[in-house]
């Protein structure tokens, strides 16, 4: 029996001893002492941070450290955890105190320096800090490249838009850049929006560049960004520009008609070669972009005047999308009001119905301002009728002069009821489009309980 204790406690010893060993390698200090406060040993790291030997082992530890607070914890039986200390060296930490129980026995006590020094906790705190910033800043540039439209935010369900949507789908499925052509108002930037939606990059950052609103001094340095110092007013550390940023994703170049002759010898090298210097800069930048742009200019004849180039056009105009002005598609008028009322709604909670009258005008507008202008009026009658059924004399003007109110058609009067029921079909089907054909999710989308949701597909016949 005395053989197998004795035996019992030599492992026990090989044991503890190479615990001891695996704690000298640990890069934070740790003191072990027993139930007397007596030390049992220190391990590498805390006798390097005192000056300390070996020799220390069985003396009190408030000998070797006056300020110690284990025999309080040892006392309290209760943990002190990431404390601050100050040591009678002067120096602060921040520690660790744990009674060592067994069975209810305390058994003796354990010291850890956490942080050896409150600088070390001041340069951690302060790299977080930028790391949180850097963090912050590239979650806001994820937000900022990121689209916002798809294919389901297009309204229209006449032959021509449908033809057109499915062009763009088409189209997305290459990696080819795009020319999209058509007036001002048709929704050109929505379709690039929904083509880069659609297409393998979708991962990617879409970066988006009004050629037109940028001063032409600062369109390189816009498109290729620029090294520090390259001119009065750069930033520290340089900047990158849009390409860069819109490496391995698409970048949307609009009104490209109106980029500048000199600009367009510049750009077309970017889409020859896939490279481009900075401003000021030495370092030649690849990049992996498709380039989607668009213009409401006719580019041949601005071919022929001599301000623009061909070989660029050639480059641009690899897949062509015409969007065809609103004139053309009528059919798509009454859903375009339903749901600008809708989202007018949703913005400043007024919700204004038309009359048959109303409509039957609007759809007889030609719009040379396409679905903008449609959007302005709709916005203007619905400010107007302030919640009541809009009538003729909400419609602007303008609007009124340009056709002969005699000749409009008027459909059969549906009443408010009728109305309403429509926008709230529209309005639960694009829901449900949005949310994948899940009607769960468009239920919450929608903030209406499931059951009600269900009920109304069921009554409005929605597939």
């Amino acid at each position: 029996m005395e053989q197998e204790i004795a035996r019992h406690e030599a492992l026990e010893a090989v044991f503890v001893e190479n615990v001891f060993r695996i704690f000298d390698h640990m890069p934070i200090g740790i003191s072990f002492v027993d139930a007397s406060g007596n030390v049992v040993r220190l391990n590498k790291t805390m006798l390097d941070y005192f000056g300390l030997t070996h020799e220390v082992e069985g003396r009190h530890i408030t000998e070797i450290e006056p300020t110690s607070r284990l025999p309080v914890v040892m006392k309290t039986m209760k943990a002190e955890v990431a404390h601050r200390h100050r040591f009678a060296n002067g120096r602060e930490a921040i520690v660790h105190r744990i009674p060592v129980i067994d069975n209810g026995r305390l058994i003796g006590a354990i010291g850890i320096i956490l942080f050896g020094d409150l600088q070390d906790i001041y340069m951690l705190a302060e790299k977080n800090k930028i790391l949180l910033r850097k963090l912050a800043d590239y979650e806001k540039e994820q937000r900022l490249y990121k689209t916002k439209y798809s294919l389901n935010d297009i309204v229209g369900t006449s032959d021509t838009m449908k033809a057109c949507k499915e062009q763009a789908k088409r189209i997305a499925r290459s990696n080819s850049n795009v020319l999209i052509t058509g007036e001002s108002g048709v929704g050109k930037e929505l379709f690039a929006h929904a083509i880069h939606d659609e297409s393998a990059r979708r991962e990617g950052p879409f970066v988006r560049v009004n050629c037109a609103a940028i001063p032409e001094t600062l369109l390189e340095s816009e498109l290729f960004g620029y090294e520090e110092g390259s001119f009065t007013g750069a930033k520290k550390g340089g900047q990158p520009g849009k390409f860069e940023l819109a490496d391995g994703g698409t970048i949307f170049l609009d009104e490209i008609g109106d980029m500048p002759y000199v600009m367009q010898a510049k750009l077309l090298r970017v889409l020859q070669e896939r490279e481009f210097e900075r401003v000021g800069g030495k370092d030649i930048i690849r990049v992996n972009v498709r380039v989607i742009s668009a213009t409401n200019s006719d580019l041949e004849n601005l071919i022929s005047s001599g301000g623009f180039r061909s070989d660029l056009f050639y480059r641009l105009n690899v897949l062509a999308l015409k969007i065809p002005p609103l004139r053309e598609r009528q059919g798509d008028i009454p859903n375009l009001i339903y749901h600008f009322l809708s989202v007018l709604y949703q913005e400043n909670g007024l919700y204004a119905t038309l009359s048959p009258e109303c409509m039957a005008v609007l759809c007889k507008y030609e719009w040379p301002g396409n679905i903008r202008e449609l959007r302005n009026v709709v916005e203007k009658i619905d400010l107007e009728a302030e919640g009541r059924v809009a009538e003729l004399a909400d419609i602007p003007q303008y609007v009124l002069r340009s056709i002969n109110i005699k000749k409009v058609r008027v459909s059969p009067a549906a009443g408010l009821v009728s109305v309403l029921e429509r926008v709230e079909a529209e309005e639960i089907k694009r829901a449900i489009d949005l949310c994948g054909g899940n009607k769960i999710k468009a239920a919450e989308y929608l903030q209406i309980p499931k059951v009600r949701l269900y009920r109304k597909v069921k009554r409005y016949k929605i597939d």
